[in-house]
């Protein structure tokens, strides 16, 4: 399952101020540094850094997606060597045991626990 891109409702708040802003001056300047321009490039220079983290959060997915692929592989070889050494070998071995194996000689059994009577 992929990551939930993220939005920005701050970013959506900006875009529909600096449209406001614009419909009273295209060039309008409120003092100290803060104009129509640089609210439009504080705007795009947020959209760009939540589009890098979208982008960053479908690289992540791809990458996780190999590794799952890559996991699955290795564990059916890890099986197939554990096999591969039981058939070799018997699965009541040493060579067994030190390959990962449970001695079937050393397996749990079920203690099966005695039917009770029912009093009536």
């Amino acid at each position: 399952m992929s990551r939930p891109k993220r939005g920005s409702k701050v970013l959506d708040r900006a875009q529909r101020r600096i449209a406001a802003l614009k419909s009273i001056s295209s060039t309008l300047d409120l003092g100290n540094g803060v104009t129509i321009d640089t609210f439009a490039a504080a705007i795009k220079k947020t959209q760009e850094k939540l589009e890098a983290y979208n982008s960053s959060l479908s690289t992540v997915d791809l990458t996780q997606g190999i590794l799952e692929l890559a996991e699955k592989s290795l564990m059916e070889l890890t099986e197939h060597v554990l096999v591969s050494v039981a058939a070799r070998y018997g699965k009541n071995s040493d060579e067994y045991k030190m390959a990962g194996g449970v001695r079937r000689s050393e397996r749990k059994r079920p203690v099966r626990k005695p039917k009770q009577e029912v009093v009536i």
